[in-house]
């Protein structure tokens, strides 16, 4: 028999390895968006959090890779989320056992009921600590799986995974306690409140675990999804992510695949937006409102205004609105959204996009600081923001709210109300703007309600160039009026 040439079979053995790096080592090449990341970020700080998001934009990816990270110890250099530095007890659940063994079993472990893809997963082979235990009832479906972990590298013991349905009943979620559950996609009310208990500290984890959901809010008004979304906490924490953020798929693509959804489930599997039915406050799609625009784009002659909450207690925001009046139809071209920041701070995001256009203020603006004295607005001014001297009324002098989002509706509804489409932040409050038991919720409505004092103090809005330099445009087209044509 003829000998192979030594390179050859270096060369092969080398082919080998990669390609067993390639089919074994889904782990180390995940790479997470933005929104993916963030969600990770936050498990550092959160006992509880929930991915809300679009139908096919790696909503379960991230749930695997996670849980995966936690099951192995084996976090990427630059991990900014939860680290258990020993091995844990997780769960991953599902909506039902053959859901379950599809997606979370399949992703975390490779195609179900093909041997030559076990081990191909975010789990990788190596790590795999014997054969599954399977599942009863449900063919090629696992039950529990044990997983070595290591910290700094160094192995030092075994994880243990188990896979539970919903369909089981809250029953099957009682007793023991766990380090990390799992759910994808929205859970019953009775089942999500066991899995709670599960995580809690206890004398074998004093410190206590996290739950992560990863849900596509197809269920209306629910009391999990209202717990995340109205029931601020420390220990809680809420992403959205949409169809857009994903860049996986491409704008051809993503107008394909949002087409081809039922009309009245396209808000909830494109955009992650909960079917809300008449809890929602705008019901005009986002398509609809939407625009391609910048302030690079807006005309002279439109009237400019910014509008802007103060942030008292939560996040500041300020929008920037170009009102053509000719056809009366108000653009939101910028917005700005800021946590944990002083007036400085947010007057230095203002200034270079449109330094000399005048900013409206909401009531709570007039309230003055403990230690000066001084109105909260005039900190604004100091900055070099162009306030106007009174915060913002209606014409009649009044400051109502839902008189301010009866006219957002109306505009909206009229396309006389447009958003530049790169305005994410501005779709994720729009998306979950909502109302329980007639009240507005007022969470997470920052930018909305700066573009509400905007609306409401539109009539002093003024044409001028944007820009970080204060310019106004000059009357000069009739020089001898005695009233301003603008």
């Amino acid at each position: 028999m003829k000998k192979l040439d030594p390179s050859k079979i270096e060369l092969l053995e080398t082919l080998e390895a990669l390609d067993a790096r390639r089919r074994y080592g889904r782990l180390g090449r995940f790479k997470p968006y933005p929104k993916q990341a963030l969600f990770f970020e936050l498990g550092a700080t959160k006992r509880e959090r929930a991915l809300m998001a679009a139908n096919r934009v790696g909503k379960s990816e991230c749930g695997a890779v996670e849980i995966a990270y936690h099951l192995t110890g084996r976090y990427p250099a630059n991990w900014a989320g939860k680290r258990f530095a020993r091995p844990i007890v997780g769960w991953a659940a599902g909506e039902t056992s053959v859901l379950v063994r599809d997606v979370q079993q399949w992703k975390l472990f490779g195609k179900p009921g093909v041997t030559a893809e076990f081990g191909t997963g975010y789990v990788p082979k190596d790590c795999i600590l014997d054969k599954p235990s399977m599942a009863r009832g449900v063919t090629d479906a696992f039950d529990t799986v044990h997983v070595k972990h290591f910290t700094d590298g160094v192995e030092d013991g075994v994880s243990t995974l188990t896979f539970k349905s919903y369909e089981q009943g809250r029953a099957k979620f009682q007793g023991g306690t766990v380090d990390v559950v799992w759910l994808d996609e929205e859970p019953p009310a009775d089942v999500f409140s066991e899995a709670l208990t599960r995580i809690a500290p206890s004398e074998e984890a004093p410190e206590g675990g996290i739950l992560f959901g990863t849900f596509t809010p197809l269920k209306g008004v629910s009391e999990v999804m209202l717990r995340y979304r109205d029931q601020e906490s420390p220990d809680r924490a809420l992403v959205g992510m949409t169809i857009d953020e994903a860049e996986h798929i491409s704008p051809a693509e993503r107008e394909k695949i949002v087409a081809g959804y039922l009309p009245h489930e396209r808000e909830a599997r494109a955009r992650g937006t909960p079917m809300m039915g008449s809890g929602r406050v705008f019901s005009s799609s986002e398509e609809s409102i939407s625009e391609t625009m910048s302030p690079a784009m807006v005309p002279l002659h439109w009237a400019k205004l910014w509008g802007t909450d103060f942030g008292v207690a939560h996040p500041f925001a300020a929008a920037l609105i170009a009102w053509d009046r000719d056809a009366d139809v108000i653009h939101v071209v910028h917005v700005v959204r800021m946590t944990d920041s002083r007036p400085r701070d947010h007057a230095a995001a203002m200034k270079p996009i449109a330094a000399g256009v005048p900013v409206a203020w909401p009531a709570d603006g007039a309230a003055r600081e403990k230690s000066s004295g001084k109105e909260l607005a005039s900190f604004y001014k100091d900055e070099g923001l162009v306030m106007l001297p009174t915060h913002a009324t209606w014409p009649d002098g009044g400051v109502s709210t839902e008189a301010g989002v009866v006219e957002m509706d109306d505009r909206f509804k009229t396309g006389r109300l447009k958003v530049a489409r790169h305005l994410l932040p501005f779709f994720e409050e729009y998306r979950d703007y909502h109302r329980k038991d007639g009240q507005l919720v007022k969470i997470r409505d920052d930018i909305l309600s700066a573009v509400r004092v905007a609306v409401m103090a539109k009539r002093f809005a003024r044409p001028m160039a944007i820009g970080g330099k204060k310019t106004e445009r000059r009357q000069t087209e009739a020089k001898d009026v005695d009233f301003d044509l603008w």
